[in-house]
């Protein structure tokens, strides 16, 4: 619409009655939205901005598709936008991705998602994982101090699976072995006093030192003090790495001790289990391959460290702390 047009057409809203305005401002409301989001997303990804081929920072403008600015690097050729490498890329619909990113921060099951955002069930569900790919990768980059480290157990879930590699269950069932078995996964979770988390879905069964090692070490600083339970698999870690280490022996009932000034426990640990199992029931069991996104999005929400859909939907797109 040409300027003077447009100006003919303003001057009349105050004309409007009160459900003629209703319908205009529910006209241009997914319009402002769409604007919002491809302004944060310019925002975001304009310190970085670079080719995702070859890296070059040096590009320039290329036209627009899709709601966003395309570049051209003036490297290698290729045209990108700045979601292009990112999990929302080639994701439509982005007017309401600000109204799904509440929809996350305020753990809303898929179908009451689906409903308030008003796209289909199935697209909630992808918008889900896609939105959560990025933020369970923002985490703290060491734990210090007193560090408790402790592992869980969930029953396997093959939900969603088309094809099972074991007899189906009826409403979640139970696992037909006893005790810590292969149809249990094992969630290392390992927490400072800080409140820094890192967790890891190990694998099925018992935890390993090996796992320990891969999952655990890499972000567990050499002058932290390890607080576990009585595990084998933590005194062969620790011995192993020459961390210090001390432990609680939970069977015996000891639940806390003291070491001179110094609390040893690991009931922050099991604390945030119980958070999260009891938060994972409002979803009515989730397939074990998504426990990670999970686990990132308990984490996100935890101690209120997202507290705004910009800043989530800041995350989905730009990894930080990495």
């Amino acid at each position: 619409m040409k300027a003077p047009r447009f100006k003919g057409w303003f001057a009349k809203l105050p004309s409007l009655n009160q459900p003629q305005r209703r319908q205009v401002l529910d006209a241009l409301h997914p319009a402002a939205g769409l604007d919002q989001v491809v302004a944060l997303i310019t925002e975001v990804r304009a310190a970085g901005r670079c080719c995702p081929r070859c890296g070059n920072e040096c590009c320039y403008r290329h036209g627009f598709a899709n709601d966003l600015q395309r570049y051209r690097c003036c490297a290698c050729g290729r045209t990108f936008n700045d979601l292009t490498g990112t999990p929302l890329a080639r994701l439509r619909l982005k007017g309401k991705w600000l109204a799904y990113s509440q929809v996350l921060l305020d753990s809303l099951p898929v179908r009451k998602a689906a409903d308030r955002v008003g796209v289909h069930r199935n697209t909630a569900f992808r918008w889900r994982h896609r939105f959560l790919q990025w933020v369970k990768l923002d985490r703290p980059a060491a734990l210090n101090g007193i560090v408790e480290a402790d592992e869980t157990f969930l029953l396997e879930s093959q939900k969603g699976s088309r094809t099972l590699d074991r007899p189906p269950r009826r409403h979640g069932g139970r696992a037909a072995k006893r005790g810590i078995s292969s149809e249990l996964d094992c969630i290392l979770v390992a927490r400072d006093r800080e409140g820094r988390t890192i967790d890891a879905v190990t694998g099925r069964g018992a935890l390993t030192a090996a796992q320990l090692e891969r999952d655990l070490l890499p972000n567990l600083h050499r002058q932290a003090l390890l607080v576990s339970d009585s595990h084998a698999a933590y005194r062969a870690f620790a011995r192993k790495h020459r961390i210090a280490h001390h432990k609680v022996n939970l069977r015996a009932g000891m639940r806390a001790r003291r070491l001179g000034n110094l609390a040893i426990h690991v009931q922050n640990v099991n604390a945030y289990h119980q958070r999260f199992k009891s938060w994972l029931q409002g979803f009515r069991g989730v397939a074990s391959r998504y426990l990670p996104n999970y686990l990132g999005w308990l984490w996100a929400l935890d101690g209120e460290r997202v507290t705004s859909p910009e800043q989530l939907l800041s995350i989905a797109i730009r990894v930080i702390n990495r």
